[in-house]
């Protein structure tokens, strides 16, 4: 079964609220992006990254199982819940190899330009680093090559 898409609402906001509002979830990776406007998104979007405790019965929901949502770091906007700036780089940076770069791309690029051209408050892990340091070259042009 497939929850509501992206193109059935105005807003990524909205979209969330509608499919993930009030449930014992957290947006996570490039949805957590979206939500946090750092990432603009994609026409015709249907998947949504998800931190859980047990899979629901969407199939364009993906499920990222936890046992606690303790040690997550997350901001709260009305009843949708989505791992913060800090978390959502740092989770996006461990999980590289299976995220959407284009999204953490961008994102840490407008980061980047609405934090005064700086990375300063943006906490990296040392594991991270190297990752992140391969990167954000490519984040700081990101607009330039648009």
């Amino acid at each position: 079964m497939t929850s509501a898409t992206r193109n059935e609402f105005l807003t990524t906001r909205e979209w969330h609220r509608a499919v993930i509002g009030g449930k014992d979830m957290i947006l996570r990776h490039t949805s957590a992006l979206e939500h946090l406007q750092l990432f603009g998104g994609y026409l015709n979007e249907k998947k949504i990254d998800v931190y859980a405790k047990q899979p629901a019965p969407f199939e364009n929901i993906s499920y990222y199982l936890v046992d606690t949502f303790s040690g997550i770091d997350t901001v709260r906007f009305g009843n949708v819940i989505c791992t913060s700036v800090i978390q959502t780089v740092n989770d996006m940076l461990e999980d590289f190899d299976n995220i959407d770069e284009q999204s953490l791309v961008e994102g840490l690029s407008r980061f980047y330009y609405t934090n005064e051209k700086s990375f300063d408050r943006l906490f990296i892990k040392p594991e991270n680093m190297e990752r992140f340091n391969s990167i954000k070259d490519w984040a700081i042009e990101y607009y330039n090559e648009v």
